[in-house]
């Protein structure tokens, strides 16, 4: 089973609706991100999908068949479903084999051909050798490795994350993405992947979820979410950038005329009205010109190979570019504009 779907899906705590009538398929080997603030719902409907909660409306089929709807639920063991937690789930008096080996041990495989998948894992996930190791003995990435290799022993092929890479350093994650990646391409699973982390999806997914208040807002390949945000709750969310006032006076075959702080320049833009209009302006878009839009120097941060330079416009409104010099706080600068975006709307 490796074709996800899910139909209608709610899940309500009280008054509250975590998962509010989310329809999104699956594809069998597809690597989807669920992205969004805490609370957003992005959990919930992880958990739903593993069987660790019950849909209170909708349904969840794994290659057609039933998994759950109000009246029915498969059980989580019984749903052929990896889940690889935030918090590792490791057991502390076990040694690494042993932790890797449980799913096997609970089927009654035999002793060698335990030991033996055990040894293939664990040189995938980059811990060749680690079969004696205690729980203690490893660091927070390894232990991450471990539960990983003992989601991949038991052979699934569907594979929940839930915030995997939360509890790492800055290092340890940048590792572990490698590593999912990596994962991903040899095991040809269909994985669903739970982050609040921005960088982490874009970087993983061939697509991205984003969610906010248990609704899907946008699914597309992550290159899309970034550079055509379905709305200004993605595009706040997604990436750095400055959303402005505008308005669009022309628009035809994905590009438009658009007019934004006394400015007048072309976007891209997924329709055809004209009028007024939210226009995204990502930093690397933007530099600073003799001409263009007219700002004010608010801020200049060193973020090592370039100056992060925040810009207020006669607006009042803020932009953000990234400068290898950095102009001094307070002064009037102009900046050009190479891509822009103009936010459909509803």
């Amino acid at each position: 089973m490796t074709f996800i779907r899910v139909e209608t899906l709610s899940r309500r705590y009280g008054n509250i609706a975590a998962v509010d009538g989310i329809s999104l398929d699956f594809p069998t080997g597809s690597f989807t991100a669920l992205l969004g603030p805490s609370g957003c719902g992005k959990t919930t409907l992880l958990r739903l999908i593993a069987g660790f909660e019950a849909p209170a409306e909708g349904q969840i089929l794994f290659d057609g068949k039933l998994m759950a709807d109000p009246e029915r639920q498969v059980a989580p063991e019984s749903r052929g479903v990896g889940v690889v937690f935030q918090s590792y789930a490791l057991w502390p008096h076990m040694d690494v084999a042993g932790n890797v080996a449980y799913p096997l041990k609970t089927r009654r495989t035999a002793s060698t051909e335990i030991a033996t998948r055990v040894g293939d894992v664990l040189e995938i996930v980059g811990l060749a050798g680690f079969q004696a190791r205690r729980i203690e003995e490893l660091s927070g990435g390894q232990r991450q490795r471990v539960a990983l290799a003992r989601c991949l022993v038991a052979d699934q092929k569907i594979i929940l994350f839930d915030e995997p890479l939360a509890n790492l350093d800055m290092h340890l994650r940048a590792s572990m993405v490698d590593a999912f990646r990596d994962i991903h391409r040899r095991t040809g699973a269909t994985i669903v992947y739970v982050t609040h982390d921005q960088a982490e999806a874009l970087a993983l997914a061939d697509r991205v979820a984003v969610m906010s208040k248990g609704k899907l807002l946008q699914v597309a390949p992550p290159q899309e979410v970034y550079r055509a945000p379905a709305d200004a709750t993605v595009a706040g969310f997604v990436g750095r950038g400055g959303l402005i006032a505008g308005s669009v006076k022309e628009a035809a075959g994905g590009t438009a005329m658009v007019e934004a702080a006394g400015h007048r320049f072309k976007a891209r833009s997924g329709g055809k009205a004209t009028g007024p209009a939210k226009i995204l302006l990502r930093p690397e878009a933007l530099r600073l010109a003799s001409e263009g839009f007219a700002a004010r120097v608010v801020d200049a941060v060193y973020r090592g190979p370039v100056y992060e330079v925040r810009l207020a416009l006669a607006t009042d409104e803020e932009l953000v570019l990234d400068s290898i010099h950095a102009p001094a706080v307070g002064e009037l600068v102009h900046v050009a504009c190479s891509d822009a975006w103009v936010i459909p709307t509803a």
